[in-house]
């Protein structure tokens, strides 16, 4: 069986060269291509030497639509605005993709489900194993405690990231209210300042944090009168991102079309 080709978007950053070790120390999987934004210095480096892992056969080029025929499955890690594009392009050529991309507006994730009629796709705001544990954990404690519970979901994130909450923090959100037959557009509260009055039940509340190089926290607490229950999860380096990404990279490339998230890749979806 021939190894999956992945091209991995934004190959110069920080999770674009974890993105590329993961892929390459993945069995079954190897490096077709690269990508970062056009006028970079790192244009025409091979990625792997960029990942410190050696020459991998990929240099990075400026646009996906010049490497479309060397990858079978796109991993994209990058913004709304050039995962759109990318998405345009995967859809046109039938590639596959696995999107960690966060801060999509509602606009845009309607267009990735309008894609998936055509080209299968992974999507999701964290990829860790253990976030998407934590989420159906999530699910099962708000159909349990949540009806009675105040519920808080704090996050914090290295100084660079520029959307808050993190995708992270608004999927645990949406979660929670889904388990609770509430919308989390109305229902959810970000940070709170001056005179605010009596907390209201039904509310979710948000606080971010964004200091140094925390690579990823999130805690959620689920409070009632004299008890309380959290639920937490810690990154302490970005590989736990990537190895969820390649896992999802094989799975969807047995997958036609379609659009899917973590919690199918895992098979947490049919667990109970």
């Amino acid at each position: 069986m021939s190894e999956i080709r992945v091209a991995v978007a934004g190959a110069g950053g920080r999770m674009g060269r974890t993105l590329v070790q993961a892929v390459h120390e993945t069995q079954g999987l190897c490096v077709g291509a690269a990508t970062e934004l056009a006028g970079s210095g790192l244009i025409g480096v091979d990625a792997g030497e960029l990942a410190g892992i050696g020459q991998v056969g990929a240099p990075i080029r400026p646009d996906l639509d010049e490497v479309l025929a060397d990858f079978d499955v796109l991993i994209d890690f990058t913004t709304p605005k050039a995962t759109m594009h990318h998405l345009e392009l995967c859809r046109d050529a039938g590639c596959r993709m696995v999107v960690g991309t966060t801060g999509l507006t509602p606009d845009q994730r309607e267009t990735i489900t309008e894609a998936c009629i055509d080209i299968a796709m992974v999507v999701a705001p964290n990829m860790s194993i253990g976030v998407n544990l934590s989420l159906k954990l999530l699910e099962l404690t708000a159909q349990i405690m949540g009806p009675e519970a105040d519920i808080e979901i704090i996050e914090a994130h290295h100084r660079h990231k520029v959307d808050a909450p993190s995708g992270t923090a608004l999927r645990m959100g949406e979660v929670i209210a889904e388990a609770l037959g509430r919308d989390l557009a109305e229902v959810a509260v970000y940070g709170r300042e001056g005179h605010t009055g009596p907390r209201d039940s039904q509310t979710i509340g948000f606080e971010t944090i964004r200091a140094g190089d925390i690579v990823g926290e999130h805690s959620v607490w689920f409070v009632t009168e004299g008890e309380r229950i959290e639920i937490a999860h810690k990154a302490s380096n970005r590989m736990n991102f990537a190895r969820g990404a390649t896992r999802a990279a094989l799975w969807i490339s047995e997958r036609e079309r379609g659009l899917f998230d973590m919690q199918d890749v895992l098979g947490l979806r049919q667990r109970q």
